[in-house]
């Protein structure tokens, strides 16, 4: 697995050196800049991690860098460190998707746990992107007759119902049943059904 970064953005030098070493003495790895365009610029593609950014800073604010977030392909949890009188901005950054927001001066440990928590967070969503992508590669290499079947078992239907829909023999669908159940490496009905929902194949999405 890589190493995750804590990046830490924050136009006071001094917040950045205690931040960096506060987070270093725990034995995180951190990247740290003065300014929100730095950070938007230098992020390298992928990497695991999260960010605490202050809230306001001269140029490119908090804010407005949250909003940058996803044109730059930064998807990665956001904490957000705000001065005392940057509440309502730190509650606008909430609104817009920052994990949270802690107010200065902070307490260390309140900081490291909000951190270890994001760092976390970012590793589970990993994990879950991962998932999606091994169950579309999956749906990929069926037939067009298996995604037939996986569509009306997914709905629930029992294989006399999709030999009926589908017009072929109960034999022929529990063949293609096997098979379909066989490379979606689906090991029970619930399984294959949140397989289904998180295609979009049933559930509010529409038949795909």
């Amino acid at each position: 697995m890589a190493e995750q970064t804590v990046y830490v953005v924050d136009d006071d030098a001094d917040v950045r050196d205690s931040l960096q070493w506060l987070l270093e003495s725990v034995g995180l790895s951190v990247t740290s800049f003065a300014n929100a365009q730095d950070f938007l610029d230098s992020y390298p593609p992928g990497s695991s991690g999260c960010v605490v950014m202050d809230v306001r800073m001269p140029g490119l604010s908090g804010i407005s860098a949250q909003k940058k977030l996803p044109q730059y392909h930064i998807d990665i949890p956001l904490i957000m460190i705000s001065g005392h009188g940057n509440v309502d901005m730190a509650v606008t950054a909430m609104t817009q998707g920052a994990r949270t927001f802690i107010e200065k001066p902070f307490n260390d440990q309140v900081l490291l746990d909000h951190v270890q928590q994001a760092l976390e967070q970012d590793l589970a969503n990993r994990a879950g992107q991962h998932q999606i992508l091994a169950v579309q590669k999956n749906y990929a290499a069926l037939t067009k007759r298996e995604r037939q079947v996986f569509e009306q078992v997914a709905k629930g239907l029992a294989n006399q119902d999709i030999a009926d829909v589908l017009g072929i023999s109960r034999k022929t669908v529990e063949g293609h049943r096997a098979n379909m159940m066989n490379k979606m490496t689906a090991h029970s009905l619930p399984e294959l059904i949140q397989m289904a929902i998180s295609l979009g194949v049933v559930g509010g999405y529409g038949a795909g």
